[in-house]
């Protein structure tokens, strides 16, 4: 097995590559309130550095149709990541529907995102509760990972992948290449453990 890795919150070059360069399956742009947000054109220039194979991911909170729409015909994203309620019936373009710890909503997509109650905050979340959630389809485990965590996280959840944003940052908002590397091979070293198993 190989799990979908996606480093999420580039703001720079740097952070582009060094994600490209470990291998990650995706790359997320941030278009909601926050240290990691960018301006459309910002974010055509960094995604004119991911390669084709490595999915450029848009990620709202909780977006406006107009806001969505903006982005999507002014960015062209591969996949739109907000949270499920936001983008119910929206059929334009892949989704990956966002539902955090807490909530009582049944995910009905093949796959999606499971997290804490504020992204990018850095907050742990239950690993049993995402564990349940990991079998009703193929679920990416968001939530305060980090490269000393996220081995054990994946033993527990067993998800289909893993998002990391601060996790994998010298400070908000700014992407370490060092912590990347070692991010994504941690979770290869899980996927060994998981085949042997």
């Amino acid at each position: 097995m190989s799990l979908f890795v996606k480093i999420c919150g580039m703001t720079d070059e740097q952070a582009v590559e060094s994600a490209v360069d470990a291998g990650v399956d995706a790359v997320g742009f941030v278009f909601s309130p926050s240290v990691r947000l960018l301006s459309i054109s910002r974010a055509v220039e960094l995604a004119g550095l991911v390669p084709s194979g490595v999915l450029k991911v848009a990620v709202f909170r909780r977006p406006t149709a107009e806001e969505l729409r903006r982005v999507v015909e002014g960015f062209v994203p591969d996949v739109v990541q907000a949270d499920h309620d936001t983008i119910a019936g929206f059929d334009d373009i892949e989704t990956l529907p966002v539902f955090r710890q807490g909530t009582s909503a049944d995910p009905d997509a093949p796959r999606f995102l499971f997290e804490g109650p504020h992204s990018g905050s850095g907050q742990e979340i239950d690993l049993d509760s995402a564990a349940r959630s990991a079998r009703l389809g193929e679920m990416v485990l968001a939530g305060g990972l980090r490269p000393d965590n996220v081995g054990r996280a994946i033993d527990v959840v067993r998800p289909f992948g893993v998002d990391v944003s601060s996790g994998v940052e010298s400070e908000p908002g700014v992407k370490d290449p060092a912590l990347i590397r070692s991010f994504v091979a941690a979770v290869r070293s899980a996927e060994e453990r998981l085949v042997r198993a």
